[in-house]
């Protein structure tokens, strides 16, 4: 008798969602010290702007901003070098887009601030937002809770505590939007050991 090799089109759905399920996972278990380190790396830098600016009484410590990236992809690139890779996949390219389309837009509007425009308080408002927006979406997209939780407390709570909060002040959302992430990665991490 011949044997029937051709997989009926639920056991196809099937092997395609647990693929997407383990990449899911994959994903998850290898960005929870992603989250931690940039979590750590916004926290410092946050707080030492906070305290520059609140010494001089000058916003000009924002340009500060622009020397994180400069610090955090080194330090990415070498937690990178001892991570197993992931392989690249829808989920893997979606979320790589959602964090780039991110970097893009915020880089953009600051150095417009900067550069052009300078732009009220507003700003630290607009970038709260689109933070906890931006994970909440990578959340929604790995299907992981704690992370979208953070990034909906982050984007809803942090843009009513910037509506209210003055000058210097507002920094220190991002210390919270830093803690936050560190905790995600914690949490991330301890589910998927």
């Amino acid at each position: 008798m011949e044997q029937n090799n051709e997989m009926t089109a639920q056991e196809s759905l099937n092997l395609i969602s647990e693929t997407l399920n383990a990449s899911r996972r994959s994903i998850l278990k290898d960005s929870a010290r992603y989250f931690i380190l940039w979590g750590l790396l916004l926290v410092a830098f946050s707080l030492v702007i906070y305290e520059l600016w609140h010494i001089s009484g000058k916003p000009v410590w924002n340009c500060l901003w622009f020397a994180m990236p400069i610090v955090g992809y080194p330090l990415a690139m070498l937690l990178g070098k001892k991570s197993t890779p992931i392989p690249q996949n829808l989920i893997s390219r979606q979320l790589g887009w959602i964090w780039l389309a991110y970097g893009v837009f915020v880089f953009s509007v600051c150095l417009l601030s900067v550069v052009a425009v300078p732009m009220p308080a507003s700003l630290t408002l607009l970038i709260v937002l689109v933070l906890g927006f931006t994970e909440s979406i990578s959340g929604i997209l790995l299907k992981n809770w704690p992370t979208i939780v953070a990034g909906f407390v982050l984007g809803v709570g942090g843009t009513l505590v910037a509506a209210v909060t003055k000058s210097e002040a507002q920094l220190l959302l991002f210390t919270l939007g830093g803690l936050l992430m560190v905790i995600t990665g914690i949490i991330v991490k301890r589910q998927y050991k």
